[in-house]
């Protein structure tokens, strides 16, 4: 069960600088993360879901400062943490941890998974020796593995094994709060629900925190508590995972729900199709980013950025229509 805030994000923004010119002066931004707020209780499942290019990852990477925001409050625990120093952030990623989207290109394939795994746990000065090959060997029979596959190289594993290696090394330095990003979109179905299942049950086990990345509203659905949908780096709907589903208030998650298959031929579902692709993200639409593609827009909804704000019951939604 969920109980104090872990995680406290205000107003967080990444722009990326778009260099031009002989000098390569600054000539514009990609506004990437545009003002996300959102909190995260210990023992929750956070799913942050949007098409690709809306800013999920990135918004991941930032609350973790593996990117430096531009701007925005990051409060871990009640500290704030994006004006720590090199050190102290480095005593902090014990507690912060990320399971990345692609399990091959996250894992140095010249070494193998014992190093991979227990570099952590001599860089934080956890084990060495004999104690870190049993801990290592330990966190690999956690995530399904065997304790000899510790001698082998990440390119003898399958796909959904080398993320299992992923999520042990992520779990080594016992963390509160694990990011991951887009962890089983690039796995087979029967692989994802396996990945999914021991994701849960390692949050039973250890108590952990996820803010969880995908596209997939069905992986989303089974895993997380609360769900934030993301559109053109701003966070358009904020509610639990059951309200969410049943009664979506912004258009542009009617449209992302309407998209989703049911695995029944007899139920005949509304299809929303949205007019026009998705704005740049280095010149957003004015008002209402969504309003170029909404079909409920008014006249409000090209002039005025609408406040995200809770209609009842933690439901949070960014929307002139709704509020």
């Amino acid at each position: 069960m969920a109980g104090d805030t872990l995680l406290e994000v205000t107003g967080l923004k990444k722009h990326f600088p778009i260099k031009g010119g002989v000098f390569s002066k600054t000539v514009g931004h990609v506004y990437a993360v545009d003002g996300v707020s959102f909190s995260l209780q210990s023992g929750e499942t956070l799913g942050l879901v949007g098409e690709s290019g809306c800013g999920k990852s990135t918004t991941g990477r930032t609350v973790l400062r593996l990117l430096e925001p531009t701007a925005g409050s990051v409060k871990f625990e009640g500290q704030e943490i994006t004006d720590l120093d090199k050190g102290d952030m480095r005593a902090l990623r014990r507690e912060m941890q990320i399971i990345f989207q692609d399990p091959y290109a996250s894992l140095n394939p010249r070494m193998t998974v014992g190093s991979i795994i227990g570099e952590p746990l001599e860089i934080h000065k956890i084990a060495r020796g004999s104690e870190k090959e049993d801990q290592v060997a330990s966190l690999l029979e956690k995530v399904g593995l065997r304790s000899e596959d510790m001698r082998k190289y990440p390119h003898e594993f399958s796909g959904g094994q080398r993320q299992r290696i992923g999520i042990a090394r992520a779990l080594g330095l016992n963390p509160k709060l694990i990011v991951c990003d887009e962890p089983v979109s690039a796995l087979d179905v029967s692989i994802q629900a396996q990945v999914i299942n021991l994701l849960e049950d390692l949050q039973e086990e250890f108590s952990l925190s996820y803010l969880f990345i995908a596209h997939n509203l069905n992986v989303v659905e089974h895993i997380s508590d609360r769900v934030a949908v993301m559109y053109l780096g701003k966070i358009v709907e904020l509610t639990t995972d059951t309200e969410l589903y049943s009664n979506p208030q912004h258009p542009y998650t009617e449209a992302l729900l309407s998209a989703v298959p049911v695995p029944d031929p007899t139920v005949e579902k509304r299809r929303i199709i949205l007019q026009g692709d998705v704005p740049s993200p280095i010149n957003p639409p004015s008002g209402c980013h969504f309003h170029t593609r909404c079909p409920y827009k008014e006249k409000i909804c090209e002039e005025e950025v609408p406040e995200f704000k809770d209609i009842g019951n933690g439901h949070w939604v960014s929307c002139h229509l709704r509020t």
